[in-house]
């Protein structure tokens, strides 16, 4: 049996398949970004793809401690339009 990729959310800190998380890298650049494909290089962070997931990373802000830098609104607005609302 294959092995299924376990990754934590940064926000509700439950461990999920890799898959059913949205992963956001801080690029080399300094850049954040929205990684559809899982492949981008820099520092990853997950988040469950979930609306109430989200608001708590904001409220928390988890992202901006997991990245080690500031998230610009953009970012949390690309995740809310791949999160489809």
């Amino acid at each position: 049996m294959k092995k299924i990729p376990m990754r934590k959310c940064v926000a509700t800190q439950e461990q999920c398949p890799k898959k059913e998380l949205l992963r956001i890298v801080k690029t080399p650049q300094g850049t954040v970004e929205v990684d559809l494909t899982g492949k981008l290089n820099g520092r990853g962070a997950y988040l469950k793809r979930d609306a109430a997931a989200l608001e708590l990373a904001i409220k928390r802000q988890s992202l901006k401690r997991a990245l080690e830098c500031e998230i610009p609104e953009e970012v949390y607005d690309k995740i809310r339009e791949v999160l489809g609302e």
